[in-house]
């Protein structure tokens, strides 16, 4: 038989489309081309086909190879169709039968010696083969990554072992999880001494999954307190963890069995933030998907690189256009922020030398739509030495990761989410307030000009307050304390200095 028909996946930021390999043998003058929109990287696998071929003992045919990749509109880049190209081949010229590659996908580059390298991406087309029923031959060294999709998945080292499957003389081994307890965050929040506010501005925002942006001088513990936060999260669910490695997968990064924790330094750029490039990958606010975005110094960073949050933070999503596709990736994030009151970080003291002008060029660098979606905005202030000294150790991350599962507990048993994702008619139910609550929240938001987000994200967190406090209502200690956490866009708001 001079056609063979084989099945790979293409890489589409977290998805993974179905590409028929066509190959096709003629008669005429030795020939390979590749066709279906190749890249540089495809048109390359010519050489490395040939030589894994030649190298693991097979036939390579003299004949007229034409191999089409569809669809053709599909841009195809890197090495991951050389595998499908030569199992093609090889069916094309008789070598290996053709009727089993219906039952059969493959990813994987070949080495020259005819070995298989791994991919990035294994994932997401483990999870598609699955669905389309298909078995999944993986190079060896994605095989326990793309068992995490939880079907069947066999992975090979070599072209030959392959050829051996499909020839029915040794079936290849399947790839196992490897489940591994992974201790990633050994900071604990008893380290932090003092700082009460702080600490219960934590706790509150891991319970509600809600934004948190600390102010306040240099060395008071933003960035300490900031740190701990994954410590005191619940662990990822099954679904979650799919999802996080997934990402993790697309951008050919070990796979994340935990909260990721992603701190960009305040130069990166737009593109290193959001994603992008020629083939779009993920960026820091996708690899936080499921976890924890801590930007330090916020003001720091260039502005457009903080108003391109905006959506994602309202959305969850980032999604990325180029001529040849759209793609779109996971961003379900919590922000975490740090930035001191002035270019200095001395505001209100003597060694302070910050014009008006300076500080408003600062302080605008976070636009107020940028403020409306931090949910809590909390004033760290300095400790002295007794302080320091005197202050007994805090609480451990333990006991406060303890309250705050059971907080999210509750919001899942009574909503099926957490609170800080809660929009529409569930917000205005779950977060009903009675007389009194209505008219000090109205009072309150009509003296500080919050702006309706606020308003509603002032309601989200009473309610996780509530929740804290398990009671089922939300009372005023809950609104007074919510509005107690935002400062910095009230109407005329500047930064409070002792």
């Amino acid at each position: 038989m001079s056609l063979s028909v084989s099945y790979t996946r293409a890489q589409l930021g977290v998805n993974a489309p179905l590409v028929t390999v066509e190959t096709h043998l003629a008669n005429g003058l030795p020939a390979f081309h590749i066709v279906g929109l190749p890249e540089a990287a495809v048109r390359e696998s010519r050489d490395r086909v040939r030589s894994a071929l030649i190298n693991s003992h097979f036939e390579f045919p003299q004949r007229r190879i034409t191999v089409n990749l569809a669809p053709a509109d599909l841009p195809k880049d890197g090495g991951r169709y050389d595998l499908a190209i030569a199992i093609g081949i090889l069916a094309a010229s008789g070598q290996v039968p053709s009727e089993p590659l219906e039952s059969y996908e493959f990813i994987g580059e070949l080495a020259l010696t005819g070995g298989i390298r791994q991919v990035s991406g294994a994932l997401p087309a483990a999870i598609a083969s699955a669905a389309a029923q298909r078995l999944l031959i993986v190079p060896k060294e994605n095989g326990s990554e793309a068992a995490l999709a939880g079907s069947e998945i066999a992975n090979a080292n070599s072209l030959l072992e392959v050829c051996a499957e499909l020839n029915g003389r040794e079936k290849l081994p399947r790839a196992e999880q490897q489940l591994e307890r992974v201790i990633t965050h050994t900071a604990d929040l008893a380290d932090v001494r003092g700082q009460l506010k702080a600490r219960r501005a934590l706790e509150v925002a891991a319970a509600g999954g809600h934004n948190l942006l600390f102010y306040g001088p240099p060395g008071t513990g933003k960035t300490m307190l900031a740190s701990r936060l994954p410590g005191i999260l619940p662990p990822l669910t099954s679904r979650e963890s799919i999802e996080v490695a997934a990402v993790y997968s697309s951008a050919g990064l070990p796979h994340q069995s935990h909260r990721p924790f992603r701190a960009p330094h305040h130069s990166a750029s737009p593109t290193a933030l959001v994603g992008g490039g020629s083939t779009p990958r993920p960026g820091e606010i996708s690899l936080a998907h499921r976890g924890v975005l801590f930007l330090d110094e916020m003001p720091e960073f260039p502005r457009h690189a903080l108003e391109i949050l905006r959506e994602p933070l309202e959305n969850g999503e980032v999604r990325i256009s180029r001529a040849r596709a759209q793609v779109t990736f996971p961003a379900h994030f919590q922000l975490v922020a740090a930035m001191n009151p002035c270019p200095c970080g001395y505001l209100g003291e003597t060694r302070c030398r910050c014009t008006p002008d300076q500080i408003d060029r600062y302080r605008n660098k976070l636009s107020g739509p940028l403020l409306d979606r931090i949910d809590m905005q909390v004033e760290v202030g300095a400790m002295s030495a007794i302080q320091l000294q005197d202050s007994p150790p805090g609480e451990s991350s333990e006991s406060v990761r303890e309250r705050v599962c059971n907080a999210r507990q509750q919001q899942l048993q009574r909503q099926g989410t957490i609170n800080s994702l809660l929009k529409g008619a569930p917000l205005e139910n779950h977060c009903a307030l009675g007389d009194t609550e209505k008219l000090l929240l109205r009072q309150s938001v009509e003296k500080l000009g919050l702006s309706a987000r606020s308003y509603h994200r002032v309601l989200k967190v009473a309610r996780t307050l509530a929740d804290l406090a398990k009671q089922e209502r939300i009372g005023t200690a809950q609104i007074a304390e919510a509005l107690a956490y935002r400062n910095l866009d009230r109407r005329q708001a500047s930064v409070h200095t002792h």
